[in-house]
């Protein structure tokens, strides 16, 4: 598959050769310290109130003023849930993920919030918006809610095989029973199932056949979930890597399969197209990847879905070797 491997390549490997506490030897990604956004300065459509709002990007400090689509600096290899959507005409934001003081630096908060756009006689959309952050970057403006995944161009390239992601972390939910799904045009609806933020890192070996579609096999997975309230920062949590199938790991969980069809993540194609990433199988444990996805979320179970209040604050995210 064609790509701009070098720089993306070169950002997520920023500060390789730190040793931690743990005398591990840590990667910390580029920008991954969160002391460091990109603040964009955008004036919503009148007939829903004209306010400015900020929308915060993780990358170069830059502000960038106007309602024009966002591209990734190409020294980050972040993007976020916040989003410029155009609906009807309508320009309308969505920010759930913030920089917020931490110490002498910053940290990154995620929430999970509900978010309305209402303009009498013509549009009427309440949508659920949980707050993530990812290696990728986002298809804007955001013309709908159909299909949400086709919207994240997920993953870069990455060819290391490190054992853990390392970050600092702190969560807070109300503990509620049960989850909504707000999709914006049809009613709101209960789903069973406590809420939790969780984090996902696949390893991947891709690749592109003529016609543009995209494959891969599983190399690494990583899946974990915080549901508990940690009023305090839980600091170098370390969650390992599994290489291989994982399937008769005794800790594997279902939504640690392969992910194909409409669970699958999306990229863009080398044609310039986005098309999803069908996951064919499970690689050798001992291949290297070609590509990286991670993807941090104040809530889990797919897009619209999740408890409105959920707040997770990550910081200092590092791979370990």
């Amino acid at each position: 598959m064609k790509s701009i491997l070098t720089p993306l390549f070169a950002a997520c490997l920023a500060g390789l050769g730190t040793l931690s506490a743990s005398g591990q030897k840590t990667s910390g990604i580029a920008f991954g310290s969160f002391n460091q956004w990109v603040v964009r300065e955008v004036k919503e459509s009148g007939v829903i109130g004209g306010e400015v709002r900020y929308i915060y990007e993780i990358g170069p400090t830059d502000t960038l003023r106007g309602d024009q689509p966002y591209h990734r600096n190409p020294h980050s290899p972040w993007g976020t849930s916040n989003v410029l959507a155009k609906v009807s005409g309508i320009t309308k934001c969505s920010v759930t993920v913030f920089p917020e003081a931490r110490g002498n630096g910053r940290c990154a908060r995620l929430d999970t919030r509900l978010e309305t756009v209402k303009v009498m006689g013509m549009i009427n959309i309440t949508v659920l918006a949980s707050g993530s952050i990812f290696l990728g970057d986002v298809i804007e403006p955001i013309k709908d809610t159909k299909n949400p995944m086709a919207k994240l161009n997920q993953g870069i390239p990455f060819t290391e095989r490190p054992k853990a992601l390392v970050m600092d972390y702190k969560f807070h939910t109300d503990g509620s029973p049960n989850r909504i799904k707000a999709t914006g045009f049809s009613a709101q609806h209960s789903v069973p199932g406590k809420d939790h933020a969780d984090a996902i890192l696949l390893l991947q070996v891709r690749w592109e056949d003529a016609e543009g579609n995209v494959y891969a096999k599983r190399v690494g997975t990583l899946n974990e979930q915080f549901g508990q309230n940690t009023p305090a920062w839980v600091n170098g949590h370390t969650m390992p890597i599994l290489y291989g199938d994982i399937t008769h790991n005794p800790k594997f969980r279902p939504e640690m399969g392969l992910m194909s069809g409409d669970r699958a993540h999306w990229c863009r194609n080398s044609k310039g197209r986005m098309v999803p990433i069908q996951e064919t199988g499970w690689a050798a444990p001992d291949e290297k990847p070609t590509h990286m996805i991670l993807q941090i979320s104040s809530s889990y179970g797919g897009a619209y879905v999740g408890t409105p209040g959920n707040s997770l604050w990550v910081d200092n995210i590092k791979l370990a070797y």
